[in-house]
């Protein structure tokens, strides 16, 4: 369960809210030029590019929940349980691993349109990165300030969809998400015109009553509604506090609170982590469940061009500003 959006303003943002019932050791990781990269399938290969985001590290291995890219190409990947269909090598093909796919496309290509070329011939193959870890069930939305696409792999094979909303939630497949949106173009931030009957005097009574049937509930498509509502109607400044705040805001109207959501197995879901990217200036800000504060760590050239990773934990209690 997660939501993946990107909004602009001056400068091009990308994040995510991710939803999950548990922690999986993630923490912000720089990941520099010419970093090795060993592949299950294809030839290793060394990063052109350098880039950040939110990742698990197995012993030198990053492993991404999202990311962005010097170059200002993002990619995030979102549970996608059922329908994701991943399989052997192919001949003739770019065979990768799902777990290889964010460093593959960030560490290789400069833009949506570079990476497009490649896409077509990609297989997303089966490994898992290591027997105690089973294959996470994924589809990704993967920008840049130009252009946007989602990238389902399914049973059907390879799927590249436009994606025009810029944003990306879970189950059922990006064409359902595509389709069910036209349900809901009467919704309107204005104060509703009676339509029902020129013979009754029916009248607004309150604000917020054009946004009636905008689903509430936390549900993937639900999710991608709201959020597709909100982005599109919300007004800011363009300055950098504005858009990270508004950004936030967007990501909070769809985010998980602890209790509301109990999984198969009577754990929690909620939103462990949000993000906001500054793909313009390369700044990963982030917050946390219990912690609302929000962070920032810069991608710059000094720590692009290190030889390991940069790796910053995740402020783990509430930080509270005291005025008396």
């Amino acid at each position: 369960m997660c939501t993946c959006i990107n909004f602009k303003t001056k400068d091009f943002y990308f994040g995510r809210n991710l939803d999950l019932e548990y922690n999986f050791g993630e923490r912000v990781v720089i990941t520099p030029r010419k970093y090795k990269f060993d592949l299950k399938s294809e030839n290793n290969f060394e990063t052109k590019y350098a880039f950040i985001g939110m990742a698990t590290v197995e012993g030198k291995y990053p492993l991404y929940a999202d990311a962005v890219n010097e170059k200002g190409l993002c990619m995030a990947g979102l549970y996608f349980p059922g329908n994701a269909v991943y399989n052997e090598e192919k001949d003739n093909s770019i065979n990768i691993a799902s777990f290889e796919l964010i460093p593959w496309c960030l560490g290789n290509f400069s833009s949506l349109a570079e990476l497009r070329k490649n896409l077509e011939n990609l297989n997303i193959t089966n490994y898992k990165f290591n027997e105690k870890m089973p294959v996470a069930d994924l589809h990704w939305m993967i920008c840049d300030k130009d252009d946007c696409v989602v990238l389902e792999q399914t049973k059907n094979g390879l799927q590249i969809y436009d994606n025009p909303y810029g944003v990306l939630t879970n189950n059922p497949p990006f064409n359902y998400h595509d389709m069910n949106l036209n349900n809901y173009m009467s919704l309107s931030a204005k104060m509703p015109v009676n339509r029902f009957s020129d013979k009754l005097n029916l009248q607004g009574y309150g604000q917020g009553m054009g946004m009636i049937g905008l689903p509430g509930d936390v549900t993937p498509t639900s999710r991608f509604v709201r959020a597709s509502f909100n982005k599109f109607n919300s007004i800011t400044d363009e300055d950098e506090e504005s858009s990270i705040s508004q950004f936030f805001h967007i990501l909070d109207s769809v985010s998980m609170i602890k209790g509301t959501v109990i999984t198969k197995d009577d754990k929690y879901d909620m939103t462990t982590y949000s993000s906001c990217v500054n793909v313009t200036k390369g700044i990963y800000y982030f917050k946390t469940y219990y912690n609302n504060q929000v962070n920032a760590v810069s991608l710059n050239e000094k720590n692009m061009k290190t030889d390991k990773l940069e790796i910053y934990e995740l402020p783990k209690k509430q930080n509270i500003k005291y005025l008396n």
